[in-house]
């Protein structure tokens, strides 16, 4: 008797999770709510939405469903997996109590605080005219952040006083990003470089994935507004062994140890933003579930089976838990359409993706993409995220833009440096 298991989602990282899910002997079947067009090939793709919690329930419930796997924030932070919970389904996924800790940036600076763990100084707004006079008398650079889900484009970092003063007017006033603008956040800016530290929680134990470096900015060097991610590679050569150890006493163990303190047990995938410099790391945000593009390479190098390590975070057992790497480095290249972030076009039809997976160790998961009468046509902002494994981060970078070179629609774009980091350390 295999495994009935149902992943929530749509875009890259949920096409990764089903890719990788459906390779496990355990498993019987795979379904995804609702998927994409390469979710298809391997998936039951269901027309249930990722934020109809009852309809997820319902059909969980109806099929007996042995797990279920939650990608995006959205369905967390609304409660699906409490919901999921009361049903007695297994699910993999913080409860909407712990999920708060991406839901409202306030609640997690305010954690930070209380527990001291490393991270910028900040000040909470509700009010605009407060949050002006600060930014007056704490001056730039700063960040300013809208408290709640913004898509990962809550974030935005001011150069100069005006640049701070138009990002407060997009959330507080013009309401760029919704509610997640009723309250604002505003932080030290810190210098230093990105990381991205994954890990699977069992409400106490922790185990650490691969560490990865996304890149946020639309254009190349990480110029322009930010994105939901345009590329990512691991593992990080930021992340020393030094680095991780202090991100897992530092960071990691005093949150979830937090987190258990407050009531709130976290369970599922913890995803620390970092930020290093001078070998220190301090927490730019938390993130409750898998980050996208990041878990497209990280899953590709892992080469344990994920099914047991998702059961044993479901059910409390991971401390027995182990997880092997393919020692290789693997790099995602995000394609989008073109105007992404901003307003762009759907419905384009994408050709050359049989000729990019007939290359060797590359993976094009599909990110925003259906079908329409047999062919694959682009259906969100990131379309695509060609990933592939090399013998070093130069020949994964290599290999996965031979792969992109394949594909085409109109108006296709991608960054054409994502690893540039990595590889100027190597060089030197």
């Amino acid at each position: 008797m295999g495994m009935k298991v149902l992943v929530v989602g749509g875009g890259g990282r949920e096409h990764a999770l089903v890719w990788k899910i459906a390779q496990s002997p355990l498993v019987k079947r795979v379904y995804c709510a609702p998927g994409n067009a390469g979710i298809a090939s391997l998936a039951e793709c269901l027309p249930i939405a990722a934020e109809d919690l009852s309809g997820i329930t319902t059909f969980a419930r109806e099929k007996k469903i042995d797990l279920v796997v939650i990608g995006p924030e959205n369905p967390l932070v609304a409660g699906l997996a409490d919901q999921l919970r009361e049903k007695g389904i297994p699910v993999f996924g913080p409860s909407m109590a712990a999920a708060a800790l991406e839901g409202s940036k306030a609640f997690m600076k305010d954690i930070l605080t209380r527990y001291n763990i490393p991270t910028a100084k900040h000040q909470v707004f509700r009010n605009i005219e407060d949050a002006r006079n600060h930014l007056r008398y704490h001056g730039a650079p700063v960040v300013v952040k809208a408290s709640g889900l913004a898509a990962g484009k809550g974030a935005i970092v001011c150069q100069s006083l005006d640049e701070a003063e138009e990002a407060l007017d997009r959330i507080m006033v013009k309401r760029e990003f919704g509610m997640a603008g009723d309250l604002v956040v505003l932080e030290d800016f810190l210098q230093g470089e990105e990381a991205s530290f994954i890990a699977l929680v069992d409400g106490e134990n922790i185990l650490p994935l691969a560490g990865s470096q996304d890149h946020k900015a639309i254009y190349d060097g990480d110029q322009g507004p930010n994105t939901g991610g345009m590329g990512a590679y691991s593992p990080a050569p930021v992340l020393t062994p030094d680095i991780h150890k202090q991100v897992m006493n530092r960071i990691m163990h005093p949150v979830v140890k937090a987190m258990a303190k407050e009531g709130r047990p976290y369970r599922g995938v913890l995803y620390a933003g970092l930020m290093i410099h001078n070998g220190e790391a301090k927490t730019l945000e938390f993130n409750t579930r898998f980050g996208d593009p990041e878990t497209q390479p990280i899953l590709m190098r892992m080469t344990s089976d994920l099914v047991p390590l998702l059961m044993a975070c479901a059910n409390g057992s991971l401390a027995k838990a182990t997880v092997t790497w393919d020692p290789r480095p693997s790099l995602c290249v995000v394609m989008s359409a073109g105007g992404y972030p901003g307003s762009y076009a759907k419905g384009a039809v994408i050709s050359g993706l049989e000729e990019a997976a007939r290359l060797p160790d590359v993976q094009v998961f599909h990110a925003g993409t259906r079908l329409d009468e047999g062919k694959v046509v682009t259906a969100g902002g990131r379309v695509l995220g060609v990933t592939a494994l090399g013998s070093d981060v130069a020949d994964a970078q290599q290999k996965a833009y031979a792969a992109v070179d394949c594909i085409q629609w109109q108006d296709a774009y991608c960054r054409r440096d994502i690893a540039y980091r990595a590889i100027a350390r190597v060089s030197h």
